[in-house]
């Protein structure tokens, strides 16, 4: 097979991957949003218990996240399909990270704007939403661009627990072709295909968002 066979043939998995990221988002960004607007909020011990469960989905590895959502779930009569539980483990883990940014977007706010918010008269919430969050999601888009292309990258381990993802096809074309060199570098091309223009895509919004604060703020 030539290069451009081989690289057709891993796009057949195309399909899988992006299932795998939409619906990881889906995981990820609400998981992201809502831990890291507890971290932010909370005091004392409901404080620790937000961030150990933030920690454990930062901190554990995803193979061993696969694993035990796919292998040991089961032993407790739990049966999640191979896309749930690949979505769920790349989903939170990356949400685990992006809570952080979250977090830290709304530490970073001037705290006169909260007291402002209250003497007119607003509650905490509606600080927390129609003031803080409007200006932090600017600050948090860097990164949730940067986790959304990890998370495409990161669907290479759904291969393992067989969903036919693009690497997963890259496998099964090695099994058939004896040219490893030539089947991964297709492999790392299609990841750069599907990821680079993601990259692009998320500068322009990077740039048109910050450009909208700044119109706001001459107003």
């Amino acid at each position: 097979m030539d290069f451009t066979s081989i690289l057709g043939g891993i796009f057949e998995g195309l399909r899988v991957t992006g299932i795998v990221t939409l619906y990881g988002m889906l995981y990820a960004v609400p998981f992201a949003l809502v831990f890291g607007v507890l971290q932010y909020f909370t005091r004392g011990t409901v404080q620790w218990m937000v961030t150990a469960v933030i920690e454990f989905w930062r901190s554990s590895p995803v193979l061993v996240l696969l694993f035990l959502l796919y292998y040991a779930l089961p032993s407790f009569g739990v049966n999640l399909s191979s896309v749930t539980v690949g979505s769920m483990a790349l989903g939170l883990n990356i949400g685990g990270y992006g809570s952080q940014s979250v977090r830290a977007a709304l530490q970073a706010l001037d705290r006169g704007q909260v007291e402002a918010g209250k003497a007119l008269g607003l509650t905490r919430l509606d600080v927390l939403s129609l003031i803080e969050l409007p200006q932090a999601f600017v600050a948090m888009t860097p990164t949730f661009i940067n986790q959304f292309i990890q998370l495409v990258k990161g669907t290479a381990l759904v291969s393992l627990i067989s969903l036919t993802d693009m690497t997963f096809r890259a496998k099964e074309i090695a099994q058939l072709e004896y040219n490893p060199v030539g089947i991964y570098t297709a492999l790392l091309f299609a990841y750069f295909i599907i990821c680079y223009p993601a990259t692009i895509i998320g500068r322009r919004i990077e740039n048109w968002l910050s450009a909208g604060q700044r119109g706001n703020r001459d107003f």
